[in-house]
Order: C-alpha cells, then structure tokens, then sequence
C-alpha cells in the first residue's frame, strides 16, 4: 500500500530535483565548507515550504524567489557567526594564555606588594625575612644585626598593620 503524497509534497520534490543544485552551486560561492552550504540550502528549501502557497510555478520565477531566499539565509548565516566568539586553534596562542589560577595568583600578588609597601622598612625586612624566605627568628635577628625577641615583636606589629593595610584596601572584611 502507497502513501498518498499531497500536491505540496510532489512540488517541493519538484523544487528540490529541480534547483537544489543551482542553490548549493550559488550557496559554495559564499560558504567554502560543503557541509555548511547544504545546510544552508536545506535552510532555503525550508523556508521556500513554508510559503508553498505563495510560490509561482513558473521556473524563471521561481528559482529568482529561490536565489533570494538562499541569499538571505547566508547574510543571515554570516551575521549570526560574526556575534560568535571565534575559537582559537593556535596551540602557542592558547598556552600563552593565562590560565585563572595564575590571574588569580598574579592579583593577589599585587595587593600583597601594595600592602607591604604600606609597612616601615623594618618591618618589611622582617616579613621578607621570615615568610618569603623562611628563615627562623634566630635567622632573621641574625641577618638583620637584631635582638630575636624584636624580630618577633616586629613580625607580630607588621602582620597587624597588614591586616589593617588590607582592610583599608578593601581586601578583608
């Protein structure tokens, strides 16, 4: 048993058999990739079914009504593309890239150096000494040619005195 096929269906397989090549012919003209372009002309055909009632059955006619849908659905295809971000496929473009961990890191960085650029200078030497360089009080008062008991109380007062420089940067709450 045979489907009936509808009058509409029997001219849009007209339309197809008949013009699907000129459309793909013309679409390649603006879009290099095959896949893209037939999509592009399924698009056109689509478009072309859903005003059947509306399209003349004069061949000159009617391929011109096709062409211009086709050169629609491209300005259409080519515009919607130019909103998209593009991917980048440069493998050493993408590596430079920071990733947000080292954003991350870099920012904090820089609030960490204006703060301690907001301490006396004995009390950067301390912090340097002791939490950059990881040396001991003993260490630290004997690189800088001071009592081991200042050393602990200069790292005690700069750490305060970060806190409030971070505060006043808005970085702690």
């Amino acid at each position: 048993m045979r489907r009936r096929v509808s009058p509409d269906e029997e001219l849009m397989t007209a339309l197809y058999n008949e013009h699907y090549a000129v459309l793909l012919s013309f679409v390649m003209r603006y879009v290099h990739d095959r896949h893209r372009a037939e999509d592009l002309v399924q698009e056109t055909l689509l478009r072309a079914w859903k005003h059947i009632d509306t399209l003349e059955t004069d061949t000159g006619r009617t391929r011109s009504y096709l062409l211009t849908i086709a050169r629609n659905v491209v300005t259409n295809a080519w515009r919607a593309e130019q909103r998209r971000p593009h991917l980048v496929a440069d493998e050493a473009a993408v590596n430079a890239m920071p990733s947000a961990d080292n954003v991350d890191q870099l920012v904090e960085g820089w609030l960490v150096a204006e703060a301690l650029e907001r301490l006396s200078d004995e009390h950067q030497a301390v912090v340097r000494a002791m939490y950059y360089e990881g040396q001991s009080v003993a260490d630290a008062a004997r690189k800088l040619s001071v009592p081991e008991g200042t050393v602990k109380s200069r790292a005690y007062y700069a750490v305060r005195a970060l806190r409030t420089a971070f505060e006043e940067m808005g970085v702690l709450r």
